[in-house]
């Protein structure tokens, strides 16, 4: 019975210790987001919840828009001109969405190459700081966090700025608090053995 336990612990201890299904850094992989692509960067005013709420209100109807707008385009340059003679449209957008919203902070609509991204890292997709192509709509101060996406080619069903799609990223954190439980429960299960082999 003695020889049994001590099997059963190494088992254990062998589990828990190996990195199971971890990846080190060398194999962080990048999404794959083309060299010509065209982004959509929205910086809301604050991080306060209201002003974090009228940045998804803003993004879901400029996203929208802008996704009639490319769906069908073949080229970058058909995007880039496409999307530059239509800024004042989605000017239009964002101060009509502010106004249904009762908000009076200022805006701004840039298209440019020099957009400043910062790195993130999202599960096991990296995207690398830099400047980058894209239409970048700052609102207020432009002090909260960022949403952004891929333009053209149209990634926009992704949220990059969560890792998940964005219809998933609203169910994010119970997701989370679901792999805590599970954790914690093999945790508890390996001490409960750990215990009645020695006690």
């Amino acid at each position: 019975m003695k020889n049994s336990g001590w099997l059963l612990l190494s088992l254990i201890i062998l589990i828990t210790v190996l990195p199971w299904g971890q990846k080190s850094e060398a194999d962080i992989d990048y999404q794959v987001i083309p060299d010509e692509a065209i982004r959509l960067r929205i910086l809301a005013d604050s991080n306060n919840g209201e002003d974090q709420r009228i940045k998804r209100k803003v993004r879901d109807q400029v996203n929208g828009e802008i996704t009639k707008w490319v769906q069908d385009l073949t080229s970058v340059e058909a995007a880039r001109q496409l999307i530059e003679s239509r800024l004042p449209e989605l000017e239009a957008i964002v101060q009509e969405t502010l106004e249904a919203e009762g908000k009076r902070y200022s805006y701004t609509v840039a298209y440019g190459e020099n957009v400043q991204f910062p790195t993130k890292l999202y599960g096991s997709y990296i995207y690398p700081a830099g400047e980058y192509e894209a239409v970048l709509i700052t609102l207020g101060e432009g002090d909260g966090d960022n949403w952004w996406c891929v333009l053209f080619p149209p990634l926009c069903f992704l949220d990059f700025s969560n890792g998940t799609s964005v219809a998933e990223a609203e169910e994010e954190p119970s997701e989370k608090v679901e792999e805590d439980k599970e954790e914690k429960e093999v945790k508890f299960f390996v001490v409960e053995i750990w215990e009645n082999l020695f006690s």
